[in-house]
């Protein structure tokens, strides 16, 4: 299903499990996630509405490294690839040069949220009504969720976008 969040943003999410994904269209296009590889189909044909061809895909920008989030990064071959563990606060992604990256170790150590105008990207770090993501996976560390989410309290988004509704 796709949702339109502001003009040329889009969230994708699935009947099928697996993270949302989130479309930017700029001068470049970009993702933001490529979710599980049971909800493949399903991001296809949505691409598809969008007339966004696979190989058309300029970026992909992940939160963290668990399946339901990277399983479909093979599917944009031609993509320069921005992974959560080579990010920190001083990188930049140079097609969207005023997206601000946010580190949030918790849910992973190398979890990440990003802010673009006023959304928030948050991954599984923050959900809707107050909602954290899980720290009893492997890395996970609910003392360093709460000073992540401590930081993301400090920050000023109207749009929270999450990675699962």
């Amino acid at each position: 299903m796709i949702n339109s969040i502001k003009p040329n943003i889009y969230q994708l999410h699935f009947k099928e499990f697996g993270s949302c994904v989130y479309v930017l269209k700029n001068k470049f296009t970009i993702l933001i996630d490529t979710s599980s590889a049971s909800a493949k189909e399903e991001l296809l044909n949505d691409l598809k509405t969008l007339k966004i061809p696979p190989e058309k895909v300029n970026v992909v920008i992940l939160t963290h490294n668990h399946y339901d989030h990277i399983e479909n990064l093979n599917l944009f071959k031609n993509a320069k690839i921005y992974r959560a563990e080579e990010l920190n606060e001083n990188s930049k992604i140079s097609e969207i040069p005023k997206m601000k990256i946010i580190e949030t170790p918790g849910h992973t150590p190398e979890s990440k949220c990003f802010l673009y105008q006023d959304i928030l990207f948050s991954g599984d770090t923050i959900f809707h009504q107050g909602g954290v993501g899980r720290t009893d996976f492997p890395g996970g560390s609910e003392e360093k969720i709460i000073h992540s989410l401590k930081k993301l309290k400090r920050i000023k988004f109207k749009i929270l976008c999450p990675g699962h509704i």
